[in-house]
């Protein structure tokens, strides 16, 4: 529409849009030295012809650009596909970087786990009770390669630091010469590091200014005990989920607790060791207490050469020299000293605690809650394997796995590595500890079966030998979470199951799966049935005294569960959250909340206050009003939209389809993880895995997965004030409203007409369309915008100013699509235009700021 975008750009802040100059012109100047200025001007020419077409004044531009791309040699396309991509690493990062400009400059105070627990009467035992557990995952979705990530941070500091034009073009020049593309895929323990190299940036000194924060806001002044308990674990299935990636063995899950638990423990020794130094108060004015001086003593007993050098630098510094002791026993762990090292994280804690009791004593409450307090919550949150291992595999697995067994004679491949699976967990927990790794989750659980079954495999796997397990079970399409608790009901009887719960307080964890079930039945379909089977998990556990985990396993990507994590916890059913959040967190995701401190806290902090507020018995009870209230509506829109989705991926040779129409196959080859993009080599779409079907989708610029099925269910309750109301007072309503919303904002009918264009099947594509134009069409009757996201217009802003350089990128990768699926190229050709596609995929990607 006229004026989209020149609103959009009067909106941006004045800081934002000099650092989008800043970096936008030393990109055109590093671009104009190396590849000439006739690419600049290529450049230039598709930038401005595409605004002048988003602002109405330019015709049919897609028609004339679309020659000119073609008619463009493909090094020049590659060139051009380049220049885009870098643009929007640079602006993405001077987004990025406003937004924590922003935080500095005005520290939220809404929003906030202070702010939430202010409001309520029992603040200290909600926050007793709060938990919140991100569970990290190697499900490939991040586009760009480690390399460009670090280039980006590169340019991010000295963004923060004076001027200094020379160092911005030499890191503008590197982020231009680096190639976009993995050149070979990433195995799992690449994975791993690439994980480890965020705890070691932002996450593990992120976590102690969290806890910090909040006993600030709570009135804690640093010379008392914190109020704020380690409410914060970490889990990680990198390294650990094997479902359909025989990559994963178990001897890649030892070693990647091997490698998390270096890292840690690098990470709390030089913590130990910077706190040490700074502990300089002297034996006369700060005396040691008794049980002080027992410890040392006992360590010089134990340990006499450490203790004694350390005596031996500062004499009369006892509190030093005991966090110091630490720091040594720390690096004796790592390094696995027995003689010095401590055999659990416990034992670390209970000597930091008496030196903490010392300082009290010795009337410095401040030095015993300061910094040594920030080692406390580290230790507590952390331990000695930073992230719980959780291992994952899939029932049939398994179910093959038993019938080998119960048949006797030799073993397949795969049952020989199920039964190594768990004697590496056995392996693991006598080394790290029980909480290293006890989850197994079991995806695709259709029965109790299915979960004896991992429990008769470890029998047949330990002989006898310890392994404290908690099968979780992994509820993902349609059918099965409906059947949830039924199933849950059976596996209670089990009598692994029930000896676990005796064990374990009676608590219970349940997984559900909000990808795969949004393929299967439709995202709004989806979004309803994990809601009642959320509602219907509590209410059964409550009955039975069970203690319930609900594990969300959402994508990154709005058809796959995605967007606001404080919004989606609001919107979660009564009784179904109570004080605890646990949830996955994906690829892209994973550097968009924690890559940066600033918005990693913040993440943290509106998480925290979003369950908070969540878990109130008010909350839990106007929940349950609303959704009673809409329960008809909601039942009407279920089957609305359930009939229009299937009508739509059951119709005959629609897979086909829509592996032509996208460039789904060749995002394989893109090599984002060490995961392949199907479980098995059948080309049906329920053995396509979710992250490729919305990659595929955003690259068409339809993003399906994240509204289809909406119109036609918004359409058959033909009463607006109705929908208004629930909009206004359901936030499950809400938020499929606004995701959906998002989905279609950054979709284009001009570019996706072309790429369903080359599908032949005009039936297909104008039933996706026509549903399209009803999305849009109820979206704005129920939100009463004019147009999508005028009620986000930081989002929006975002998405107007993005779509004509989205599109530059569309149309290159048009060419090379559509010059794939003519044929009749050889094998050169053929290869080239693969690699053009999958540098504009990377590009799309990183401008829509999703890819699965």
């Amino acid at each position: 529409p006229v004026g989209v975008r020149s609103r959009a750009r009067d909106e941006m802040p004045a800081a934002l849009r000099r650092d989008v100059r800043t970096l936008g012109s030393l990109l055109g100047r590093v671009i104009s030295e190396d590849a000439g200025p006739e690419l600049l001007a290529d450049v230039e020419h598709l930038r401005q012809t595409l605004i002048r077409g988003r602002s109405g004044s330019g015709g049919d531009t897609l028609a004339g650009l679309r020659a000119f791309v073609d008619g463009l040699a493909l090094d020049r396309c590659e060139q051009v596909a380049r220049s885009f991509t870098c643009y929007f690493h640079l602006v993405n990062l001077a987004e990025e970087h406003h937004r924590v400009r922003s935080l500095r400059e005005h520290p939220p105070t809404r929003g906030t786990i202070a702010s939430a627990l202010a409001d309520m009467p029992d603040a200290e035992a909600a926050l007793a009770r709060l938990r919140i557990h991100p569970v990290l995952t190697a499900h490939p979705t991040e586009a760009r390669r480690r390399a460009i990530v670090t280039a980006i941070r590169r340019i991010g500091a000295l963004l923060d630091g004076p001027p200094d034009e020379r160092q911005l073009l030499e890191q503008v020049e590197i982020l231009w010469r680096s190639g976009q593309l993995r050149s070979i895929r990433p195995g799992p323990i690449d994975e791993v590091r690439g994980a480890m190299a965020v705890f070691d940036e932002t996450i593990f000194r992120t976590i102690p200014r969290l806890y910090r924060h909040v006993d600030d806001e709570l009135g804690g002044s640093g010379a008392e005990p914190p109020s704020t308990p380690a409410f914060v674990r970490f889990g990680s299935w990198i390294g650990g989920d094997r479902d359909g990636n025989p990559s994963v063995t178990g001897a890649i899950s030892r070693e990647a607790i091997e490698i998390q638990s270096d890292h840690v423990l690098r990470a709390l020794e030089a913590a130990a060791r910077r706190i040490a130094r700074m502990l300089s108060a002297d034996r006369e004015t700060t005396p040691p207490s008794a049980e002080l001086r027992q410890l040392l003593d006992d360590a010089s007993a134990l340990h006499p050469r450490p203790l004694a050098e350390l005596t031996s630098r500062a004499p009369d510094q006892p509190h030093r020299h005991a966090v110091m002791l630490s720091a040594e026993r720390i690096s004796a762990t790592r390094e696995r000293n027995a003689d010095l090292a401590y055999g659990r994280a416990g034992e670390l804690l209970a000597d930091l605690a008496v030196v903490q009791r010392s300082l009290v004593a010795a009337g410095a409450p401040r030095l015993a809650y300061g910094e040594l307090q920030h080692l406390v919550w580290q230790v507590e949150t952390f331990g000695f394997h930073l992230a719980e291992l959780e291992i994952r595999q899939h029932s049939q697995v398994h179910e093959r796995a038993l019938a080998e067994l119960g048949a006797g004679g030799s073993r397949s491949a795969e049952t020989v590595e199920v039964l190594a699976t768990l004697r590496a967990m056995a392996a693991i927990q006598q080394r790290f500890g029980v909480e290293a790794c006890r989850r197994y989750i079991v995806s695709f659980t259709r029965s109790a079966a299915d979960i004896a079954a991992v429990h008769e495999l470890a029998a047949h796997a330990l002989s006898g030998q310890r392994l404290a397990l908690d099968v979780v079970p992994l509820f993902e399409t349609g059918d099965d979470i409906a059947r949830a608790t039924a199933v849950l009901s059976e596996a209670i009887e089990l009598p692994a199951v029930a000896a676990r719960l005796g064990e374990n307080g009676r608590q219970l964890e349940v997984m559900l799966g909000y990808s795969d079930s949004a393929k299967d039945v439709g995202p709004v379909s989806a979004a309803l049935a994990l809601s009642r089977a959320q509602a219907d998990l509590a209410t059964w556990a409550h009955e039975r005294g069970i203690d319930l985990l609900l594990f969300h396993g959402r994508g990154g990507s709005l058809g796959r569960g995605g967007g606001p994590a404080n919004r989606a916890i609001l919107a979660q059913a009564p009784g179904s959250v109570a004080g605890r959040f646990k949830v996955t967190e994906q690829g892209e995701v994973i550097h968009a909340r924690y890559g940066t401190a600033e918005i990693a806290l913040r993440h943290l902090d509106q998480v925290g206050e979003a369950v908070l507020r969540a878990s109130t018995p008010a909350a839990d009870e106007q929940t349950r009003a609303v959704s009673e209230r809409f329960r008809g509506l909601g039942a009407t829109i279920d089957r609305s939209s359930r009939a229009a989705y299937h009508e739509l991926v059951r119709s005959d040779g629609f897979a086909e389809w829509f592996a032509r129409v996208s460039p789904l196959d060749e995002l394989g080859a893109m090599r984002l993880g060490s995961r392949p993009a199907r479980r098995s080599e059948t080309r049906s779409l329920a053995d396509l895995r979710a992250i490729p079907w919305v990659f595929a989708w955003a690259q068409t610029r339809l993003n399906l997965p994240g509204w289809y099925g909406l119109g036609t269910a918004l359409e058959a309750i033909a009463d607006d004030g109705l929908l208004q109301a629930a909009y206004a007072d359901w936030p499950l309503f809400a938020t499929i409203i606004e995701n959906a919303e998002m989905s279609l904002a950054k979709s284009d009918r001009g570019i996706a007409e072309r790429y369903l264009a080359l599908g032949a099947r005009p039936e297909i594509s104008e039933q996706i369309l026509a549903e399209r134009e009803r999305a849009i069409a109820q979206v704005l009757i129920v939100t009463g915008h004019g147009q999508l996201l005028d009620g986000r217009r930081v989002l929006g802003r975002a998405v107007d100013l993005r779509e004509p350089y989205i599109d530059a990128l569309s149309l290159v990768q048009l060419r090379a699509l559509s010059a794939l699926r003519l044929g009749g190229a050889d094998d050169v050709e053929n290869a080239r235009n693969e690699h053009l596609l999958l540098l504009t995929a990377g590009g799309i990607a990183a401008g829509l700021q999703n890819t699965g």
